[in-house]
């Protein structure tokens, strides 16, 4: 499958939380080609946006040009704008656009700290941009501001009567444990339930559901498939945030990876085994973290990486001699000699393979093959790579 090219028209945020940083991480991370067009460029962290410069309409326009006419685009995702013109401006330029493309139009009004982004003649030109927009993400207060309604669910069927475009009204600013997000489409209504996050890391949420949203579309998905699956990546991006910051801490765009995207995904393994406590033992000596402990079902899940890995036990479980786990860690030798010095014991050291690994093998208590092993880019990149 192509590449998703995602354009992202957007302000920068220099505190890497919001803005096209956190547009850039999102489709970096799901597996697109961010390019963008900057509108502004702010003076901003967790605490609160110190200054604002906008960029000329024109050098907009022109960084939309200069990438479009080279690489294309397959979606767009339109952030902060910096002026009024600045939105006519973009607005005109994209509805000229051959072929037409999906439009995910986020109007940034407030950031998270409470700094306005936007004036009210900013404000007033969105309507230009929901015009051309596929769907429109506005947060509670955002809905607000564009409509004057009280009521979200009125407010979002005024602006797809008004303007066309689907709008995703985000719970996120109701009060509450208990979360719903409603796709308004000119036609039908989806919903989602789910729970409210306990965390103060949600700079740049909108930011990255949005550019997540236009990845999908631009990957091919239908709008309330991509909408689903942003939402599945903002999630889990607030759960693994690496809580930066005295204020609003950034999202964990880059701890999410293995855990949404396109196609299916290898990213969980599970090994049996007899002994609970010697598996798990064994497992946590290597240097796994372990987030799931349930010893009355003799089953503990341990995070790497992207990926997790499980043990199951039970006294009569057989290890299969045909099946060998592997465990990538690029300081092989001294993890080896660590670990052979805690008494673990190692059928083989590290070992140069034929096929461009070097490996070490043991098992664990239960029999498991387990292999450590340094690949680097001779894993998905050897010489002898198909297509080569």
């Amino acid at each position: 499958m192509a590449t998703p090219r995602i354009l992202i028209i957007a302000g920068s945020d220099s505190g890497g939380g919001a803005g096209i940083q956190a547009d850039i991480k999102t489709v970096t991370m799901l597996g697109g080609h961010a390019m963008t067009a900057v509108t502004a460029v702010t003076a901003q962290n967790t605490l609160g946006v110190d200054a604002v410069h906008a960029v000329p309409a024109e050098m907009i326009l022109a960084q939309i040009d200069s990438v479009v006419s080279d690489l294309g685009v397959d979606a767009i995702k339109i952030g902060m704008i910096g002026g009024a013109f600045a939105a006519r401006m973009v607005a005109e330029r994209l509805r000229g656009l051959t072929p037409r493309v999906p439009i995910v139009f986020d109007p940034v009004m407030v950031a998270t700290s409470g700094a306005a982004l936007a004036d009210d003649a900013t404000v007033a030109a969105f309507g230009e941009l929901m015009a051309i927009a596929t769907i429109a993400t506005p947060n509670l207060p955002e809905l607000r501001r564009l409509t004057s309604e009280e009521d979200p669910v009125a407010a979002a069927l005024h602006l797809v009567g008004e303007h066309g475009c689907a709008v995703l009204v985000k719970g996120g600013h109701d009060e509450g444990e208990a979360l719903a997000d409603a796709l308004i489409e000119t036609d039908n209504i989806t919903s989602w339930q789910g729970s409210r996050i306990d965390t103060t890391s949600t700079h740049g949420t909108g930011c990255t559901l949005a550019s997540a949203i236009a990845f999908y579309l631009g990957a091919g998905l239908a709008l309330t498939q991509a909408v689903e699956r942003a939402r599945a990546f903002v999630r889990i991006a607030l759960l693994d945030a690496p809580g930066l910051g005295g204020g609003h801490g950034p999202l964990g765009q880059q701890n999410v990876r293995l855990d949404t995207g396109l196609g299916m995904r290898l990213n969980q393994v599970t090994v049996t085994g007899r002994d609970y406590a010697k598996m798990v033992g064994f497992y946590k000596a290597l240097g796994l973290r372990q987030i799931v402990d349930s010893p009355d079902n003799q089953y503990a899940r341990f995070e790497t990486t992207a990926v997790t890995f499980s043990v199951q036990c039970d006294p009569d479980a057989e290890s299969n001699e045909s099946v060998a786990v592997y465990f990538e860690c690029d300081d092989l030798d001294e993890r080896v000699e660590r670990l052979a010095r805690l008494g673990i014991p190692f059928e083989h050291g590290p070992r140069n393979q034929p096929w461009m690994w070097r490996e070490a093998r043991l098992r664990d208590p239960a029999g498991n093959t387990i292999f450590l092993y340094k690949a680097g880019e001779a894993r998905r990149f050897p010489p002898w790579r198909l297509g080569n």
